[in-house]
């Protein structure tokens, strides 16, 4: 399997629909791994690198979508879901979409509104994966920093000038600029405003002053 193509979960208890959006979908050039429940999916998924979404039908024996769904929530990253169903009712739906579901398609539904929905998805992910990959390169970067620097850093990007950190750390102001021209260097960045954004990214807080 090539795990920088686009992937398809499709999750569905009936043969009949799993082999025809597995034809549709990898004659758009996708790869497709089928399931027929949920159970199957969460045993024998295989993990991908590349852009993916789960196509899921709503009613099956056993676990069914909405269960998948809350299961899949607890883990650290969930795919777009696409759901599918032959029962969709209004409050299912809203249900769904109101926790990140894409689209929520009744059986039969349009080709095109199910090719629609399966890009949006594949789309959102991929979004998803560039900031996953941001964030964990600007994290290996912030580790690199002693635990000084690190502290100069939450005091840089509350905006506050050298002599003011300095003051508040009763240190001397040469020291605070060494330690923000190595804060600079390592974490690649060449202005405060690049700083600030690359903190809100780590989800590094400012210092309390």
């Amino acid at each position: 399997m090539d795990n920088s193509l686009p992937n398809i979960f499709v999750v569905d208890d009936d043969p009949s629909v799993r082999k025809g959006l597995g034809r549709l979908l990898r004659s758009m050039g996708y790869q497709v791994q089928t399931f027929g429940s949920a159970e199957e999916f969460l045993q024998n998924a295989t993990d991908c690198h590349g852009p993916a979404c789960l196509v899921l039908d709503v009613k099956m024996p056993g676990l069914d979508g909405l269960d998948l769904q809350k299961q899949l929530e607890q883990r650290d990253y969930v795919m777009p879901i696409v759901f599918i169903t032959g029962h969709g009712d209004i409050p299912t739906s809203v249900k769904a979409m109101k926790k990140g579901a894409i689209d929520f398609l009744t059986k039969p539904f349009d080709e095109e509104d199910f090719v629609r929905a399966v890009r949006e998805a594949l789309d959102k992910d991929m979004t998803h994966r560039r900031a996953m990959n941001e964030r964990k390169s600007i994290l290996g970067r912030v580790r690199s920093l002693t635990p000084r620097e690190y502290e100069i850093l939450t005091y840089v990007i509350t905006g506050m000038l050298n002599k003011q950190i300095a003051y508040d750390l009763n240190i001397s102001e040469k020291t605070v600029k060494v330690h923000r021209g190595r804060v600079m260097e390592k974490l690649a960045v060449d202005s405060v405003a690049e700083l600030v954004r690359l903190a809100e990214k780590a989800g590094i807080a400012p210092a309390a002053v």
